[in-house]
């Protein structure tokens, strides 16, 4: 089923992959620029740019934020997703 394939060579193979894909970073931006925000693999929020026109606004800041957070975590969860395919897609586990 699995052929020549290493167990142990296919775990570490894996778990690199997995470090990797924690270390990317998604950046996304909302408002036509005014609000960046960079998340991780992990879906962490590493940094946030706003732009000073919007600090007199807090509610379209609010609005801004949290559309260019959602957009960003989004972005990181649609690319792991692809990963994941990507890295078992080749394996024919059970044909």
């Amino acid at each position: 089923m699995l052929g020549n394939l290493d167990l142990n060579e296919m775990l570490q193979k894996l778990q690199e992959q997995m470090q990797e894909a924690d270390n990317k970073t998604y950046t996304a931006t909302s408002g036509g620029g005014l609000v960046e925000v960079t998340v991780n693999g992990k879906f962490e929020v590493i940094d946030i740019k706003i732009d000073d026109s919007l600090l007199e606004d807090k509610e379209s800041l609010q609005i801004l934020l949290m559309s260019a957070v959602n957009d960003a975590i989004k972005m990181a969860v649609e690319d792991k997703k692809s990963q994941a395919m990507n890295m078992f897609g080749g394996l024919n586990l059970g044909q």
